[in-house]
Parts: structure tokens; sequence; C-alpha cells
């Protein structure tokens, strides 16, 4: 399976939060998100920026200790028109933070996984900004683009956080909502290598690289598995998205009802 580097994604992080502030700008501050409801365009640009310095400080500073994370919010400009420069200095901040120098230092990883911090951060990152935006631009009416290695790192990422050690106290009725009797999820991608085959086991989720024969089977682009994994797309557009689906559609609905993981 094809893995992202480390400085793809530190690129991806700011191209990705660059294309948000030009839909977030298209769209204006109070229109509504429509893939997170209840949000408005200012809720979003908020969010991104500020978990992005959040996010920054922790690595900047190599907390380890959860006890100590930072508690301070930046504030967001009143003015929308700072706001593209506002998130590019927020995104630039976090990919630096995320240097190689620091992949390897003592930083405290959220998902408990075997990943170091700042590698478990760089992911989130990126992910906060591909999906956050295909949020502005789903609020602004605009098409989307994720390179197809970018979603399938997405992809890993994010079954790799709904199996983590963590997952169950932090999304302990998704966690228990996931454990099963085998049965089987298959998601693969025409446009890459990408593959993953998720087993539902009485004590939890598991997932691995690769092919098998499942109960379900999800087939399509990179992106749309993405957007589909993450509630963006709904499953009943599945066709219009360009995935088919062979096998238990119920189990795949199932799933992607009680997957609490939306980065947000």
């Amino acid at each position: 399976m094809t893995e992202v580097s480390t400085e793809c994604s530190r690129r991806a992080i700011v191209d990705h939060t660059r294309r948000l502030a030009e839909a977030a700008a298209a769209a204006g501050p109070d229109a509504a998100v429509p893939t997170t409801p209840g949000w408005t365009v200012t809720d979003l640009v908020a969010h991104v920026g500020q978990t992005q310095r959040w996010v920054a400080e922790i690595i900047e500073r190599r907390i380890t200790d959860p006890t100590q994370l930072p508690t301070d919010v930046a504030a967001l400009p009143a003015d929308p028109r700072e706001w593209p420069a506002w998130l590019t200095e927020s995104a630039q901040r976090v990919a630096q933070a995320c240097s190689d120098d620091a992949l390897d230092a003592p930083v405290f990883n959220a998902a408990g996984d075997a990943r170091s911090g700042t590698l478990f951060w760089l992911s989130s990152m990126v992910n906060e900004a591909v999906v956050h935006g295909f949020d502005a631009d789903a609020a602004a009416d605009r098409p989307a683009h994720v390179d197809t290695d970018i979603a399938a790192a997405l992809i890993t990422n994010h079954l790799a956080m709904l199996t983590s050690p963590t997952w169950e106290r932090q999304r302990p009725e998704s966690a228990h909502a996931l454990r099963g009797t085998g049965q089987t999820l298959q998601w693969r991608a025409t446009d890459g290598d990408g593959a993953w085959f998720v087993e539902r086991r009485p004590d939890g989720a598991t997932w691995q690289a690769g092919t098998r024969p499942a109960d379900v089977t999800l087939t399509g682009p990179a992106r749309s598995l993405l957007l589909t994994l993450t509630r963006r797309l709904p499953l009943t557009e599945h066709a219009t998205a360009g995935l088919t689906v062979d096998g238990d559609i119920d189990l795949a609905r199932h799933w992607l009802d009680r997957t609490a993981h939306v980065s947000g």
C-alpha cells in the first residue's frame, strides 16, 4: 500500500488549508456548512485555525502529559478579510512543528498506538485540512479535490483511530457498537493499490491492509471512500460518488452510522 512522505503530508496541510480559506471566502462567514449540521463557515474557520495552533503548541513544547495540554484557544480575527492570512499562519506553524527533527521527539499521542506523537498529530492535521476543506467546498458549492495517495493515507488513519487503544475511552458507544461476531467489510480503491479489510470481533474491530472475501465490499475512488467513511458523502449516494457496493449494504450502513470519528 502506498505511503505518503512526511514532506507530502506537511505540504498537504498548507495546500488544503489554503483551499479551505478560498472556499470560505467564496461562501461567506454566515453560510451554513451542509456536511457539518449546525456549523457556519465562521465556526469551520475558527475550528481549523484554532486546532492547528493548539497542536503546534503541543509539539513545540514537547508535551507528553495529557494533563498539561494547552487550554488557551487562539482568537479568530473579527474581520473575515483577515482569515486567509490567519489560516495560512496556523497551517504553516503546525507543518513546521512537524519537522523531521520532531518526528521521534517525545510528544503525547492521543491514539495510544505505535506511532510517535508527532506522526499521530501530523496525520490528524492532514485529516483536519482535507475533510474540513471538503466541508468548506460544500458550503461554497465548489468541487473538492483530494490526491489519491492523500485520501488513501487518511483512510488508513481513520481506521487506525477507530481501532486504537484509546478509542473505547474516547467514544465508548462507538467502540462497543463496532464489535461483532466475525462480520467483515472490505474497502478497495480503484485508483491506486489501497485496500482495507475490517473484521468485527467480540473484543473489538480490527483492520489490516489488503483484500479478502468480505460480507460487504465497497469499491471506488479513494477520495469517495474517504468521504463516505468520514460521513461527508451519504452511502445512499454511492452510485453518484462512483462507488459500488457488493454484499450486505446494511452492514456497511451500520458501520458508518456508528463511527463517531468525524474529524471535528
